[in-house]
């Protein structure tokens, strides 16, 4: 699963406003020949992508080439249940990756056109946001 090797805050401050707009980065595709865009903004855990990568890789077979363009790289903290307000902020459970609509997800390469789109629908089955699948084509 993805995590970052080192953090310089283990936990962060709620970030307000980071579902506004669109990104500019990582929209365009830059290594594969297809892949999968999202259309709406928000948090992708560590596992939605480790999944999607699962699914990915099964579908396939281990053929072709997968790049994954997002880090999950934010902390999530959650307090455990029954507990009253205050003590604290809560332990870290996990870690997201903040996405917006345009950020490309996967992108794939090396099988045929029909395989590589149904990998992704596949993936993007596994995820909270909607996709849409784009080629260079």
């Amino acid at each position: 699963m993805l995590f970052p090797k080192k953090v310089k805050y283990r936990k962060w401050q709620r970030l307000r406003g980071q579902f506004k707009g669109f990104d500019t980065r990582g929209t365009d595709l830059a290594f594969g020949g297809f892949g999968l865009k999202t259309l709406e903004a928000s948090r992708i855990t560590a596992q939605q992508i480790e999944a999607s990568r699962k699914a990915i890789a099964r579908y396939t077979a281990k053929g072709g080439k997968v790049w994954i363009r997002i880090f999950p790289d934010q902390p999530i903290t959650q307090k455990p249940p029954e507990v009253t307000m205050g003590a604290g902020k809560g332990d870290l459970v996990g870690y997201v990756a903040v996405v917006k609509p345009g950020r490309i997800i996967f992108e794939i390469d090396g099988l045929p056109k029909d395989s590589a789109l149904e990998a992704l629908r596949k993936a993007a089955a596994k995820l909270p946001v909607k996709t849409r699948l784009v080629s260079r084509e």
